[in-house]
């Protein structure tokens, strides 16, 4: 029989994984979380303990039969849909299940964007406003237990993942596992860096070069707890030969790039001294190929080494970023909201672009809307001016020689309720390929973009990851000072897949 999830919804799951289950069933059962049925644990971490088991168990063809979970319809509901795995509810205690139970316990797991193969009750008789497409089956009915739920898995044996925080994050680490990539952490003397590095070296997510007096981290990772010894620890002060060499080099090379500027073989020594200018400096150099700073430090400290010594992508003119957006059966990207105040159409119209193609690299089938408080020709002025003439430059730019002709659908002005719902995007710009459908937003100022994407953060329970900087010529990204070890993770493994994404373009732009 194909894999489902089936829920008790009667109650928990007994200390046996598969007392509550049809008996056909009861000889191939996994529970596809650890720990006691029933005890308190954030449904969050259950989720994400649930998909990363379930990866390893389709990596070797191990997952198959009945799944077990916690007998909570609303948690195993969601682990369904993020496992891509339909569920069956189980009404097989006691007498017939009151209809308005099963309507319940359907609209609870659909909600959780679950699908449901069967109801399973004792006798299999109907069941008054069960939709007629949700068959009511006896337990004692294993063939037709087997045909509900390889109907609903179809021939591909299994449903698509429901994107969510905890499906984003497995595919992230994934991704950056997979891209090899090599970054460097400037800020070593920050134990939240320490932390993330620990669990980073532990999933052998990328390469890591840690900044910092490697005696100190030494000593600080080993009163912590943490196992950094996969790591290279680099110290710009460092007074050993190889330190010394590695400065000194580093200055002359910033010297030649600065010169015009009146920069001096003692200033670039000096500037070498900070810590995000070197490690910079290590990503000119080839030894990195991307950095992630800012726990400590602000913005500017992170991008404007990054300007001045790696400098913007062919073709792009203006940093930028997004953050991408993850919620339940969503991922979206919002730009800009963390660098450009007030960007020119020109500048919109490269943000727009720059985060179609961000947006790509993770998954994201990218629509770009251009909001604005108008739809269409709707308004007038200063301000939707400004977007329609982005819009313009935008789809010329998306279709230009330079990008061998890929085509990326934007559109705009557009407001935002016209640019997510189909029924308003359809009324206001009914020839779209984005009203509706949105995947994208490009906001037109700064203002706009940080207030919404915080707005949709705390009230959607939004994932927020980023700011993404997109526009330069290799990684680099900045962190909030107020990051957690999960943000600086994140960000790390983001980094990691522009990283790949990079190499990707300029190896089919070199074919």
């Amino acid at each position: 029989m194909p894999c489902a999830l089936y829920i008790d919804v009667g109650g928990a799951f007994g200390t046996s994984a598969g007392d509550a289950l049809p008996a056909s069933l009861q000889g191939n059962v996994t529970r596809i979380i650890s720990g006691e049925p029933g005890s308190p644990t954030d449904p969050s971490a259950l989720v994400a303990e649930a998909v990363e088991k379930a990866s390893e168990q389709k990596a070797s063809d191990e997952q198959q039969g009945a799944l077990v979970a916690t007998g909570d319809i609303t948690v195993d509901s969601r682990i369904a849909a993020s496992i891509g795995v339909p569920v069956v509810l189980l009404f097989i205690a006691g007498a017939a299940p009151d209809p308005l139970r099963v309507s319940l316990s359907i609209s609870t797991a659909e909600g959780e964007g679950a699908t449901v193969a069967a109801i399973v009750t004792q006798d299999g008789n109907p069941i008054d406003g069960v939709p007629s497409s949700i068959p009511v089956i006896a337990a004692s009915d294993e063939a037709a237990l087997d045909y509900a739920v390889s109907s609903a898995v179809g021939e591909s044996g299994h449903l698509e993942p429901v994107i969510g925080p905890e499906v984003f994050q497995h595919n992230l680490i994934d991704q950056a596992r997979a891209s090899g990539a090599r970054i460097v952490l400037p800020e070593g003397d920050d134990d939240r860096i320490l932390r993330a590095a620990d669990w980073l070296l532990e999933h052998h997510v990328c390469d890591l070069t840690i900044l910092g007096n490697p005696d100190d981290i030494a000593a600080r990772s080993t009163e912590l707890g943490l196992n950094l010894s996969d790591a290279t620890i680099a110290d710009p002060q460092g007074t050993d030969d190889e330190s010394v060499e590695q400065a000194e080099k580093f200055a002359a090379t910033f010297a030649e790039l600065r010169k015009k500027k009146g920069i001096t073989l003692d200033d670039a020594r000096e500037t070498m001294k900070d810590i995000s200018y070197y490690a910079t400096m290590m990503i000119y150099d080839g030894q990195a190929d991307g950095m992630v700073s800012g726990a400590a430090h602000t913005t500017a400290h992170t991008i404007r080494p990054a300007l001045q010594i790696i400098r913007t992508a062919p073709g792009s003119s203006v940093v930028s970023s997004i953050f991408l957006m993850v919620m339940r059966g969503k991922l979206w990207a919002f730009g800009d909201c963390a660098v450009n105040p007030n960007p020119t159409s020109e500048q919109l119209a490269e943000i727009a672009v720059t985060s179609a193609d961000t947006a790509a690299s993770f998954g994201i089938d990218s629509r770009v809307a251009l909001l604005s408080y108008s739809t269409g020709s709707s308004g007038a002025g200063d301000d939707v001016d400004k977007v329609t003439r982005a819009v313009e430059l935008a789809q010329a730019k998306a279709t230009d020689t330079s990008r061998n002709g890929s085509s990326i659908a934007i559109d705009g002005p557009i407001q935002f309720d016209a640019a997510v719902e189909p029924s308003v995007g359809k009324k206001k710009m009914p020839d779209s390929d984005v009203a509706g459908q949105a995947t994208v937003f490009v906001f037109p100022t700064l203002d706009a973009g940080n207030i919404a994407y915080k707005a949709v953060q705390r009230t959607a329970n939004a994932l927020a990851v980023g700011p993404v900087l997109q526009g330069l010529n290799k990684p680099v990204n900045d962190l909030s000072r107020g990051a957690t070890v999960p943000d600086i993770i994140n960000t790390v493994a983001v980094t990691a897949v522009q990283v790949a994404a990079q190499t990707s373009t300029r190896d089919s732009a070199q074919s």
